[in-house]
């Protein structure tokens, strides 16, 4: 339920964790990345964040990033046991 401040509604970090099913941890590491906004503290030392930026996290959260495909690849392809086996093919 989003706190009311002077006619606006904030949402705390924990109603944001709950709502994009990410752990409180998560949004923590975004926000010190500077990867979602940074919100609000509010007095009790809450952080806080406003509609439109929950929106932000919501799309940041939600977002497809394309697979890059390198060297590492074949590394991680091992795990697999065909890293290996596509090496010796290059």
């Amino acid at each position: 339920m989003p706190v009311t401040i002077e006619g606006e509604e904030y949402y705390t970090n924990s109603e944001v964790s709950d709502e994009l099913k990410v752990s409180r941890q998560t949004l923590w590491r975004w926000r010190e990345k500077g990867s979602i906004p940074a919100g609000l503290r509010y007095r009790t030392r809450q952080v806080l964040f406003k509609a439109d930026e929950v929106e932000a996290i919501r799309q940041f959260a939600n977002r497809l990033v394309p697979i890059e495909l390198g060297s590492g690849s074949v590394r991680q392809l091992g795990l697999f046991g065909r890293g290996s086996r596509q090496q010796e093919e290059s």
